[in-house]
């Protein structure tokens, strides 16, 4: 058995003055899972978090609503907690950084770096409220980024450019709390000062991030880092800089530093100085820079460890599109709950996560159709058939396991160190697309054995095939442990057996009784997601947006419009016409990557299938039915070639079986063109094979 490390992890904190919703489970649902996995590997690993608790905003909510922020803080983290819980997110500690222990780290950290000489004091020009009486923090001025010209930006970054720059810089600003102009008037405040630690940073960055967020900070390193404001004047809800009357630290100086008061909490932060101990933190790509410049250089400055990880991940559309209170799919965890289990959650975010900083999509209909399909009917299939047979035929006990049965077997342990490699790589994505190629092995093997009809004559052969089945599932059950631990342990009930390690799929269950069995999984109706998003459905007066009722009618009417048009015809003779023109953004939907065909081969009685097996890398194997066959009358033709597929269709049920994808074709079939593949020079444009 590998040597046991230990090892600290962390997610972003979540800010105390919202509800947790499905765009911030992302991130911590995919960190439960490598928690989990690297637990069950025989790791130490600590999961710490806390609620991220100071700031204006939380000020400004709790004098609304005539409590303390105290009050506030405390209800948020409750309620936070209970959805954490309720979907199955096992935090060793999850604190608050409104605590003793982050006081105290905060103060020693900033005597830290002024003892350093990284503390300045700097008078600048700074936006002012004068109907709120305050000093306004970033996020509570929108404005014209001064960099590209886009409305709308918050007074620190610019979502449409990435652009940085200060508050005071914007054009048109307008406070977010009472829509007033607010006027720049001067103020000192004490920054942290990052330019000596360039070369160091500069360094230190590439070998721990990936390679495209590391380049993305990198591009600010042509010319000197700019010192960072660490002070916010009173009022404020935080902490008060020693020293500095009515000075409070920002709240991004004590939000990261709360891990470390989160992992002293729970008594162990002798890990995080442990040069033998391992610290990660997954974060979202919009904190990279208080993550990967800010927070490096505070702890190197105290003389604390860095993180020897920063895993970034991208943000959650839902159909495609941004999280929207109008359409409904600005969907909080609680209201997913009230309508969905967890459990269906869990496996679609790792069927889509690939371990990098690329956005995911909450397909709604994909969501149904997969969690129907893959978990439901292939996985748990193999379980709810065999278990109940047995139980009702064969007194509910396995058999002994005979070779073909072994074999089976073997196959599916075979599998286990590529998907542990997935989970410790993050591509849970592939690790999912692997777990549901063994459970087509395994109910192959159950069809062919045809079990219903020989319990009827054969109990002994019938015990055999449920036995092998059985055993089968147990070890997916296993693999599957890190995304859904509850579903795990009722079938580790079911196998009478008190807990799983990884290495617990080597074992076989033979001449053993089954526990009863608990329902492992259910089937999702559309019926309860469409409840769901109407739920979550704000009236678009609320929120400022565009109707999606009167989006869909104007929609209709141009989709029969267009249907009219083509109809009629253009009097072109056999040239087909031109569908309807789409717009940039429909086109960007499309998740374009590129695949080696293992095998390819003609589908029988059809004219014009060809049935593709595609390596698609970290997105595991596809299969893909393509009418492209009379291009292509020797399928071998194709075999060992690299073509472009869409990646994010939506598997399409046919007669012939199910196709994940779709390989782009240009020309006309049998008479010119092929498959697109990519040229010899990447990103140089697409060659027809």
């Amino acid at each position: 058995m590998a040597e046991r490390k230990k090892v600290v992890v962390t997610s972003a904190l979540p800010y105390a003055n919202g509800d947790i919703h499905i765009g911030h489970l992302v991130e911590y649902i995919q960190t439960d899972f490598w928690v989990r996995f690297r637990k069950m590997r025989g790791d130490e690993c600590l999961y710490v978090c806390a609620d991220d608790t100071h700031g204006t905003p939380v000020m400004i909510r709790a004098r609304n609503e005539g409590i303390t922020p105290e009050e506030l803080i405390k209800r948020s983290h409750e309620a936070h907690y209970r959805d954490f819980s309720d979907f199955q997110i096992a935090f060793d500690n999850y604190y608050t950084t409104n605590s003793p222990e982050n006081k105290e780290f905060c103060e020693q950290i900033f005597a830290a770096m002024k003892s350093a000489g990284a503390v300045t004091e700097k008078s600048a020009p700074q936006l002012y409220c004068e109907k709120c009486r305050m000093f306004l923090p970033d996020r509570f001025v929108k404005g014209t980024c001064p960099k590209c010209g886009a409305a709308g930006q918050y007074g620190d970054s610019c979502d449409h450019c990435g652009s940085t720059y200060g508050a005071e810089e914007l054009g048109s600003p307008v406070c977010t709390t009472c829509g007033s102009t607010p006027v720049v008037r001067d103020a000192t405040h004490l920054y942290f000062e990052l330019e000596p630690q360039h070369e160091f940073l500069e360094k230190w960055i590439p070998g721990h991030t990936s390679q495209d967020i590391a380049k993305k900070l990198l591009e600010w390193f042509g010319e000197p880092l700019r010192g960072w404001c660490i002070s916010r004047d009173e009022p404020y809800f935080g902490f008060q800089i020693p020293g500095y009357p009515g000075k409070f630290f920002y709240v991004w100086v004590d939000a990261p530093i709360g891990y470390m008061a989160s992992l002293k909490n729970l008594g162990r932060f002798d890990l995080w100085n442990d040069p033998n101990a391992e610290l990660y933190h997954f974060i979202g790509k919009d904190i990279i820079r208080f993550h990967l410049l800010f927070w490096p250089g505070m702890l190197k400055t105290a003389g604390f460890k860095l993180p020897d990880g920063v895993f970034v991940h991208g943000f959650l559309t839902v159909n495609g599109e941004k999280m929207s209170k109008s359409k409904g799919t600005f969907i909080t965890a609680r209201t997913y709950l009230d309508h969905l289990p967890a459990e269906a959650l869990r496996y679609y975010y790792a069927a889509k996560l690939g371990g990098n900083a690329d956005d995911m999509d909450l397909n709604l209909e994909d969501f149904v159709r997969r969690v129907n399909s893959d978990l439901v009917g292939k996985i748990t299939n193999i379980a709810s058939r065999g278990a109940q047979m047995l139980q009702k035929k064969l007194s509910g006990r396995l058999g002994r396991l005979d070779a073909e049965g072994r074999e089976l077997l073997a196959k599916c342990r075979e599998a286990g160190e590529g998907i542990a490699k997935s989970y410790l790589d993050r591509r849970f994505n592939a690790a999912t697309t692997e777990i549901c190629r063994l459970a087509d092995t395994v109910n192959a093997y159950f069809d062919s054995k045809k079990p219903w009809e020989t319990v009827k004559s054969d109990l002994e052969t019938t015990r055999t095939t449920l036995t092998a089945s059985l055993n089968a599932f147990r070890i997916l059950a296993i693999y599957l442990k890190p995304v859904l631990p509850v579903y795990a342990d009722k079938a580790m009930r079911l196998f009478g057996e008190s807990e799983w390690m990884w290495d617990s799929a080597a074992r076989d269950v033979e001449d053993a009784a089954l526990g009863a069995y608990e329902y492992l999984a259910s089937r999702i109706d559309s019926k309860q997601v469409e409840a769901m998003v109407a739920a979550a459905q704000v009236k678009p007066a609320e929120t400022g947006e565009v109707s999606h009722e009167s989006r869909a009618s104007k929609n209709k009417g141009m989709r029969e419009e267009e249907k009219g048009k083509r109809e009629e015809g253009n009097g072109s003779g056999d040239v087909p016409p031109l569908k309807a023109e789409i717009a940039f953004p429909d086109f960007e939907k499309l998740d374009l990557r590129i695949g080696k065909v293992e095998a390819c081969e003609t589908v029988p009685k059809s004219s014009k299938l060809l049935k593709l097996s595609i390596d698609a890398g970290a997105l595991g194997k596809r299969t893909i039915f393509s009418g492209i066959r009379a291009a292509y009358p020797d399928p071998s033709a194709l075999v060992g070639r690299e073509v472009v597929f869409v990646a994010n269709l939506a598997p399409r049920k046919m007669s012939v079986g199910v196709s994940e994808g779709m390989v782009l074709f240009a020309g006309t079939p049998g008479e010119s063109g092929g498959a697109i593949s990519p040229t010899s020079e990447a990103g140089a444009g697409v060659q027809v094979t």
